[in-house]
Formats: C-alpha cells, structure tokens, sequence
C-alpha cells in the first residue's frame, strides 16, 4: 500500500504503471536523485500474463540489484526454448548456453505477481513515492507540453503537476491513445486464451524449465508452455480472434477444445487441472508513432507490444524503462525536456523491436522453418539465437532479415515520428 493521502505537489516525473517498464523507470530515476512518483491502477501483487524472461533480462535486472533475489527464488530455470510442430515433431532444444557463456545464459520462469510486487518494492527502497489503487484518467498539456496528470483515488480526483510524464500503462496505453498514436500491425491481429495449469507433465533436468512453443493442428495458431514453481504451468493458445472467440462458447470451453484438439497439449494437461481464471487479450500487436514529446515518454507496452511468441514483453519493458530513466534523469539535469531529449534512445530502442516484429512475421509464414533456414544459411545460425534471446541491439544481427527476405514476406518498418 501507498501512503494513506496522496499529496498534489508538483513532482519531477510522475510514472503511470507498476509493470515492470514504470517500476524499472521509476527505480532507476530514484537511483540518479529524481524525485519520483509512481502510481498503479491496481492493488500489488496483482495478476499478469508473460512469465518467461529472456536471457537479455539479466542486465536490467542486475542494475535494478535484483539477480541475488532471483538466484535464492523458487522461480524455475530457464536453460532453453524449444519448438513443436503440429505432428508433435520437436525441434531441438535452442540452449543458450551454447553460444554465451555468462551466467546470464540461465534465466527464470517468474510468476508475475510476485515479480512484479519485488520490483515495486525495489522502487520503494530506492526512495519511490508509491500510490497504488491510483488510475491515470488523462494527461494535462499546456499546449504541446506535459505538466501534468488527473488521478483518480477512491472517489476523488485529483490534478498532480509534473515536469515529466512517463507512461508506463501496459495494454492501456493511456498517453498514445488519447494522442491516437496507436498504429496496429494487421498481419498480426492475434488473440490469447490463456490460463494456469497444477499437475501437468513437466520435462526431466535442465528442461524442466524450458520454454515450449507448440504449434497448433494444422497451424491454426500455436500453444504457449510455461513450467511454473508450485507444480504449475502457464499455457496459452494464439491464433486469428475470429477463430478462437467468435461462435465457439466461453473462453473456458474455446481453450479446453483446442488443448484437446493438440495431441502434445492433450497428453501434458491429461492429468492437470485449472488453477486458475481463464483469461482473454486480443489485437494485440501495435506500436506508437512516436515515443516522446515535450515533458512525456512512452515505455513498455504503452509504446508497443509485439505478439508473445518470442517472450518479448518484459525484456523490452525493462529495457525501454532503463533507457527511459537515463535519458529523462540527463533532461532534467540539463533542464531541457523536450520530446527530443527525452526519447533520444527511440530509434535504437525501436529498431531492436523491428527486428523482433519481423521475426515474428516469419514464424506466422505459412511453411517457413527456422531449422530449413538456418540449414541453409548456417553463417545465421548465431544471429537467429542473439536475436531468440533478446540480444537486439547487437551490431550487425540484423543482417539476417536480408537472406531471410526469400524464405518469407518481411514487413515494412514502423515509422517513427520525430
């Protein structure tokens, strides 16, 4: 819980959301001296989806001091992902440890209440004024410039000036669509179904704690599989929302139906039971047009959110809200908060999720094959896992959309207005 009253003095930066794109944010203001307000539209812990964390997660992770945490947890170990096509044919297991030999090669399956409630409590220890229960209704400009937000809390409103907004907001994405910034990808118009399992079939070893992404028949769509701690396993089904949630009965019966319908699904929840709601996203996969004005900035899904295949979500979280909190602490030191100065990581950061979207764009290709490439294309097969792993920002890994443009139809890039 926050403080019992919530003061309207003006602060430094207001940051809405306590996923892991604000908190990092937040946290990582505190740390260079910004006097920080952090207020979330729900009670922490809260539920989320999207548990699996890329190998590239360790280095925010670490700057936020929470690696020990996640070493002495219960969290599963994530070693590798692993692909199964619609007969059940396995691929073999992608190790990351095979071509990167850091400690960060091994990572962890988190259960996000918990992993998101440490990193608000991570916010709070570096001097984080936290409101949680506190919903963002609007933005406040004066003309082109940000000063501020309306709050709601209870059943009061309230205005708190700021010199800098972040929006951190997730799927809401309050700043970009009361700006209509909101472009969507229409090859990717997706929908999940997705639910927690107790008691299903788990892998023996280092795979206990693999990644498993599994096709659906006929590649209708495809299967998320997540080993959770407590006997439990996170899984979602993704495919067109025309297929999964027009005409087919509740959420439970369209999810129940396409397990049965997996033979892989069908014999690793034979013995498994729900353990807990079944919930539903859809058209998911956008991107704002810009990431920054004057005295506001976009972070984490509240910029844009790439289909879950990969297990993008909270690397590109922890990532937008670290280089958020750099560039807006430098800002405000120079006193210049302009877009500009503000979203001066946005091009590189937007760059690296171009090369996730057309990744993505290739695995939704009708008989393209990630194997059959790289067989081909060997000289790939490092960038293809730099790229699995989240390592985006790698000079030169993008080099492989360019043989890949013959196996499959790449997007054009989002374009990002200044």
């Amino acid at each position: 819980m926050g403080p019992a009253t919530l003061d309207v003095r003006p602060r430094q930066v207001v940051v809405a959301g306590g996923g892991p794109a604000g908190a990092t944010a937040a946290t990582l203001l505190a740390q260079q001296g910004v006097d920080v307000l952090l207020v979330e539209k729900e009670e922490m812990p809260r539920f989320h989806i999207g548990e699996s964390l890329m190998t590239e997660t360790w280095w925010p992770l670490e700057r936020l001091g929470l690696v020990d945490w996640l070493r002495q947890s219960s969290f599963p170990r994530k070693y590798s992902v692993q692909f199964i096509s619609d007969t059940g044919k396995p691929s073999r297991p992608f190790y990351f440890f095979e071509t990167n030999s850091h400690e960060s090669a091994v990572t962890w399956q988190v259960e996000r209440s918990i992993f998101d409630a440490k990193l608000v409590e991570r916010a709070r220890e570096c001097g984080v004024e936290v409101h949680t229960s506190t919903s963002v209704e609007r933005v406040v400009f004066d003309g082109d410039r940000a000063t501020g937000v309306v709050v709601r809390r209870d059943d009061e409103t309230l205005e708190i000036p700021s010199t800098v907004f972040v929006d951190a907001t997730g799927l809401g994405a309050v700043l970009a669509r009361q700006l209509r910034l909101i472009q969507k990808d229409p090859k990717l118009r997706k929908a999940a179904i997705f639910a927690h399992y107790r008691g299903a079939l788990r892998d023996e070893g280092i795979d206990e704690g693999a990644t498993l992404i599994i096709s659906t028949t006929e590649n209708r769509g495809w299967f998320w599989y997540i080993p959770l701690a407590d006997d439990r396993v996170s899984v979602g089904v993704v495919g067109s929302p025309d297929d999964l949630l027009k005409a087919r009965g509740s959420p439970e019966e369209v999810l129940a139906e396409e397990v049965a319908a997996c033979a892989t699904m069908a014999e690793r929840l034979a013995r498994a039971e729900l353990a807990s709601p079944v919930r539903v996203v859809a058209d998911f996969s956008y991107r704002a047009r810009r990431c920054s004005g004057d005295g506001w900035v976009l972070v984490g899904d509240a910029f844009g959110f790439i289909d879950p295949v990969y297990s993008t979500g909270v690397f590109l979280a922890l990532k937008s809200g670290q280089m958020a909190a750099d560039s807006t602490a430098a800002a405000l030191r120079d006193g210049e908060t302009t877009g500009g100065r503000l979203g001066s990581f946005a091009r590189e950061f937007a760059a690296g999720m171009e090369a996730m979207r057309k990744l993505v764009h290739a695995f939704y290709t009708p008989g393209f094959s990630f194997a059959n490439f790289v067989r081909q294309h060997p000289e790939h097969r490092d960038r293809l896992v730099d790229l699995l792993i989240g390592n985006v920002f790698k000079p030169g890994v993008t080099d492989i959309f360019e043989d890949m443009k013959s196996f499959c139809d790449l997007p054009e890039e989002f374009p990002l207005e200044a």
